[in-house]
């Protein structure tokens, strides 16, 4: 056995061993309790399901959850919700914005909690318990692309903010997301959309039953060219096929999902092109952007009453082609770039939870993941040909993490919650340079602590404490030269450690009203990251944020429900003095309104407005991010085997950005850098109609 793998084995034993309730957890028999809560947890079971599936958020969460920042989102919460693109699909997480400054087969760019997420990195998604993010990706550390999800067949979101969660580790300091998948459905249909901009999507969808289960599959093709003046000419093939079975008390689920895209990119362009009537707002500098990207997941499952647990492999493909500075390198052949990434991901979990008492409650885990890189390379390119490499590297990349968790009721209206994760990293980094060739390895413990106290028979207090992390790309942890300007440069840590607190306030009146409170706390020892465009690493500084959050579910007639969400937070640098704290692109205000009205017969509307707030673009406030406020709109009727639906995107037709960056670029035609504005403007107002006959 090597060392590293005898170290991984050790590290896991330790850590179930500081657990005082552990030796508890083998020492008891396994049949203490189970003719006493079998019916009981067997109800509780059936029942859960039933309102997952039906009533959505009317899942109440209090005397369940351990923060007022934990939740669960049904299908019903989001059916009539307009959805331009789904990336979109995550702002059902209170708080939460997608926005893109690319074409729309690449990842979202994320916001949380004043955080600006980049694609990933702080932010963490679970896809019928494989983990999406992406280590060492050739675009970004934590790369989170969402295009593969289908939304029809989605049965629930489960979301929880902060570093309080023992089960949850790397990129899960913001908060963290899962989607799972409806078991069947009762009719097979098809769905076909057309819209503006040669909009086309056809979605089939169908279940059967079989004797011991379900399987359920959905075919969709979409195909965009959206409003630029170059078409963006997507291409998306996503296919997922689901098969979930039950034999005695265990639940059996396997599932194969295989994604294909291709599209062309305007990318961001520089507002002095703008100002001086050069190009137009959806114009472009550079027609060779865009690229392809795949992924095919096997997931399998299995799980009882007390018992989780799955293994996974993923194969995953990326060719991405930018050019954000333009001429600023290269003058005479651009400073276009291309972006590849091969990989295969592998990995396996469990999770184990057990009644040790009346009072005590033990739950522990463990995650184990392989990411095997084949290629992960930057290269310098003119009109999509390869003109040379500017890094190539292969990342073997190990991690395991083991967690413990202890539930207890205090008193009659108090519970508690002690939890404590680690986790260990071992990576190798062959690339072609040997200076920046390496190996080596980390770890973490993140202790976390959650109060709650039953303040009415409606209503929960809670406060919440944690650390937590997110990894760096260990490219930047061996990396020695810097790969363009050939500069000894420093490693960074493999870890950015991270901790946060928060109080926060639950009122749950049946399920026609819930009301969340928060008042978090966030801080980031340093905020170092590994450019994926450049092929180096930046640092900066350590941060702190803290802010307000509210997340509003009024169901206030039978079929009408009023959602609300806002946050309000101050993010600042620390130890910089007062003049240069500004964090760039951290949003201060976040707001969204939605209303909606869904029948199971007739008609369904739905609007909403989302505002997000101006942002510094530069450390001492002197460029700002203008805030930007969307409004959407749906409408559609239902008959017994078909229904029709219209959805209006950004109906004031506002110009506003969906994404602003402040640098320097030089065009061809300029004889020095220019820093300016570079953006992404939001989609123009659009129009998709949508039919679907249920078979």
């Amino acid at each position: 056995m090597s060392p590293q793998y005898r170290k991984l084995i050790n590290f896991s034993l330790l850590l179930l061993l500081v657990s005082p309730f552990a030796s508890s957890v083998v020492a008891q028999s396994e049949h203490e309790h189970e003719h006493e809560h079998e019916h009981e947890h067997e109800h509780e079971r059936e029942e859960v399901i039933e309102e997952i599936v039906v009533y959505g958020r009317s899942l109440g969460q209090k005397g369940r959850s351990f923060s007022a920042s934990q939740g669960l989102v049904g299908y019903a919460d989001f059916s009539t919700r307009p959805i331009e693109r789904v990336g979109e699909f995550v702002e059902v997480v209170p708080g939460m914005v997608a926005t893109q400054h690319s074409g729309e087969g690449k990842a979202n760019q994320y916001f949380l909690r004043g955080m600006n997420l980049d694609h990933g990195t702080d932010f963490s998604a679970y896809f019928l318990g494989m983990p999406v993010n992406m280590r060492a990706h050739a675009h970004g550390q934590g790369y989170l692309d969402l295009n593969f999800l289908i939304p029809e067949i989605i049965s629930t979101v489960r979301f929880a903010k902060g570093p309080y969660y023992a089960d949850r580790g790397d990129f899960s300091t913001a908060g963290t997301t899962s989607f799972d998948l409806y078991d069947r459905v009762d009719s097979p249909f098809l769905k076909l959309e057309s819209g503006s901009d040669s909009y086309l999507r056809a979605l089939g969808v169908g279940s059967f039953d079989t004797t011991s289960g379900h399987v359920l599959s959905a075919l969709e093709i979409m195909r965009n060219d959206g409003p630029w003046s170059l078409p963006a000419n997507i291409k998306k093939t996503n296919f997922m096929t689901q098969y979930v079975g039950r034999f005695r008390d265990v639940e059996f689920k396997g599932a194969l999902t295989v994604y294909d895209n291709q599209w062309q990119a305007t990318d961001q362009i520089p507002k002095r092109e703008i100002v001086r009537g050069a190009i137009g707002r959806f114009d472009y500098l550079d027609p060779s952007l865009g690229g392809d990207s795949g992924r095919t997941n096997l997931i399998l499952g299995a799980k009882n009453d007390a018992l989780e647990t799955g293994i996974y492999a993923s194969r995953y493909k990326l060719n991405l082609f930018g050019n954000f500075t333009y001429f600023l390198e290269d003058p005479v052949n651009g400073d276009a770039h291309e972006q590849v990434d091969r990989r295969w991901i592998y990995g396996g979990y469990f999770d184990y939870q057990k009644e040790l008492t009346d009072r005590v409650e033990f739950r522990t885990g463990m995650d184990l993941r392989k990411d095997r890189i084949g290629d992960v390379s930057l290269y310098s390119v003119q009109n999509r040909t390869r003109r040379k490499v500017v890094r190539h590297d292969e990342v073997d990349w190990l991690s395991l993490g083991v967690f413990a968790e202890v539930e207890i009721s205090l008193a009659e209206k108090w519970r508690g919650l002690v939890g404590l994760r680690g986790d260990h990293h071992t990576y190798k980094v062959f690339s072609d340079s040997s200076e920046n060739s390496g190996s080596g390895s980390d770890e973490k413990f993140l202790p976390s602590l959650g109060l709650a106290y039953e303040l009415t028979d409606f209503s929960e207090l809670y406060v919440n404490w944690g650390k937590g992390f997110h990894s760096n790309d260990v490219r930047g942890a061996t990396i020695s030269v810097d790969p363009v300007s050939r500069e000894s440069v420093e490693p960074i840590d493999v870890f950015a450690d991270q901790q946060g607190a928060e109080v926060g306030w639950r009122i749950e009146r049946g399920s026609n009203l819930l009301i969340n409170l928060a008042y978090f706390w966030l801080e980031s020892d340093s905020e170092l990251l590994f450019v994926g465009d450049s092929g180096s690493t930046e640092a900066s500084d350590a941060s702190e944020r803290a802010g307000l959050e509210v997340a509003v579910f009024w169901e206030f007639d039978q079929n009408w429900v009023l959602d609300l969400t806002g946050s309000i937070v101050n993010s600042n640098f620390v130890g910089v003095g007062n003049i240069n704290d500004h964090i760039p692109n951290a949003h201060g205000r976040v707001f969204s309104l939605g209303v909606s009205r869904a029948s199971v017969l007739g008609w369904n509307w739905s609007a909403r407005v989302r505002h997000f707030g101006d942002a510094a673009l530069v450390e001492d406030d002197s460029v700002h991010y203008p805030s930007t406020t969307l409004v959407n709109t749906g409408i559609g009727y239902e008959f017994e085997s078909w229904s029709l639906g219209i959805d209006l995107f950004n109906v004031f037709d506002a110009d506003d950005y969906d994404i602003a960056y402040w640098y320097a670029s030089k065009l061809q035609s300029e004889s020095s850098p220019v820093e300016d504005i570079h953006f992404h403007p939001a989609n123009p107002r659009s129009l998709r109609m949508n039919i679907e006959y249920r078979f």
